[in-house]
Order: C-alpha cells, then structure tokens, then sequence
C-alpha cells in the first residue's frame, strides 16, 4: 500500500516518470531502469545490512556509506532510490539551480508537520511534529534554517525532531557537495526509544539522501543504517518504520525540488 501512496504522490506532484532521456545505466543496475521510468520508488530491507544492495555506482556516495558501515557496523539497512524528472528541456543542473536544491534541503525545518500513510492505521499520520535546526546540541537554542550563496564542500547543521515513532531527539547533518551530487548524513546525538524501550545507541544511527544530477532527471538515493539493541522485534519494527520515513521524505524531496525549478 504504501508503495502504491507514494507512486500516486508523485504523480499528483507532477513528477510522474515517463521513459525519457536516462541512457547512464552505469550509475545502476539496468534491471532496475524500467520501473524507475515507470514511476515507481524502489525500497527495500537489505538482506545483508553490511552489503548495499540499491546504493549508486557513484564514488562519493560509496565512499560515505563505506564510511558508515566501517563506523557502526549496522544491524540493519533499508534503502530507497528513484528517479525525480527535471522540467521538459532540462539537462545537466545549473549552478543556481544546484543551489536553490542545496539550500532546500538545508531547511530542515520544512520537514515540520510531514505526513505519511501508515498502512497499519490505514490513514495519513504526522511524522515529524517538530523539526528545528539548534546552534549547538549543548545549548539547543533554536536557529534559523542555514542558507549558502554556493554549495560547499560540506558542512555541519545540528537539529531537533520530534517524531511520533522514536520520539524528541538531536541529530546532527553532514552535507557534502561535488560537481554532480549532493549528500547529507543524519546521526542521531540521543538515545532513540519507542515509547519506554531504548532501541538505538546514541550515535549509531546514520541516514543518507544523496542527489545525484542524471541528465533529464536526478537521481535520489535513501538508506538508513542503525546498529539496533537485541530484544525481540526491534529489528522488524525499526525496519519498517525506516521504510515508511525513508518514503516519507522522498515525498519531501520532491516538494523541495519543485521549489528549485520553479514548479
């Protein structure tokens, strides 16, 4: 179902996928071009969390989630990746529009009041009740949401987010920027709980986005990493809220997009 919402979504956004100029299959599996083009997000919980199976065959993005699985050594990883259409004529991005998309997806606090379809309630649900960039995770005092004239190489953001699955925590963001890609790496600064039960150590969550420019389209890569604690059900559990959240804010991203080519 949820699947199904969120191909519906970008449908309605005007970012429905139709076969067009998407010849670079070297950045992935050709196997999986067709239901990209037709649409549709690709996710999924890794058999292996140590091996990902959607990641782009790109260097920067291999390079971070090497990195990430070198540091946490994660117990599970779901992954998300899809196709989001430029306007008709688009080709390569242009350097202002690389950065209105970099400085859209710095406003973290446009993820406040994010809704998802929860399949087990069968209705819309608010995921993020707050989402709030911080000076610092030892003041917390709020900030505003940071802009630059020129993407750089990369840069730190600290956040608050109150979700209703895991509840009020820091994070901290890694922005990274090169000549075809933006990334962004979430790790988690609190404890995670559901409810009363603890579920993830502090710092050992880290949730990628990376966006790579892919001729008429970009490219949107998701995956989340988290090294869980070893009780009955948590990884299930994690997991498929990962997957609702990952789905979730590539609906955001799609908002964010329009807003950078002027849609």
């Amino acid at each position: 179902m949820k699947h199904i919402f969120l191909r519906v979504y970008i449908a309605l956004t005007g970012v429905f996928l139709v076969p067009s100029v998407f010849s670079d299959t070297t950045l992935i599996d050709p196997s999986w071009k067709a239901a990209l083009l037709a649409g549709e997000a690709i996710t999924r919980l890794a058999k292996n969390p140590s091996v990902p199976e959607l990641s782009p065959r790109d260097a920067q993005i291999q390079r971070l989630t090497a990195g990430v699985i070198k540091e946490i050594n994660p117990t599970i990883l779901t992954e998300s990746l899809y196709l989001y259409k430029k306007p008709s004529g688009a080709v390569s991005w242009t350097q202002a529009e690389k950065t209105d998309i970099y400085n859209n997806i710095l406003a973290l606090s446009t993820l406040q009041g994010l809704r998802y379809y929860s399949a087990s309630r069968k209705r819309m649900r608010t995921l993020f009740e707050i989402s709030q960039v911080i000076d610092d995770p030892s003041t917390q005092n709020p900030a505003d949401d940071p802009r630059r004239s020129v993407p750089p190489p990369s840069l730190t953001v600290y956040a608050r987010q109150k979700d209703l699955t895991f509840g009020d925590n820091i994070y901290q963001y890694d922005y990274f920027a090169s000549e075809n890609t933006l990334a962004l790496i979430q790790r988690n600064l609190t404890v995670m709980s559901v409810g009363i039960v603890p579920v993830i150590s502090k710092n050992m969550l880290r949730s990628v986005v990376a966006v790579i420019d892919a001729e008429a389209y970009l490219l949107i890569y998701s995956a989340s990493f988290a090294r869980t604690f070893s009780l009955p059900g948590v990884k299930n559990r994690v997991g498929q809220s990962f997957a609702t959240r990952a789905e979730a804010v590539l609906g955001w991203f799609t908002k964010q997009a329009d807003k950078a080519f002027g849609r």
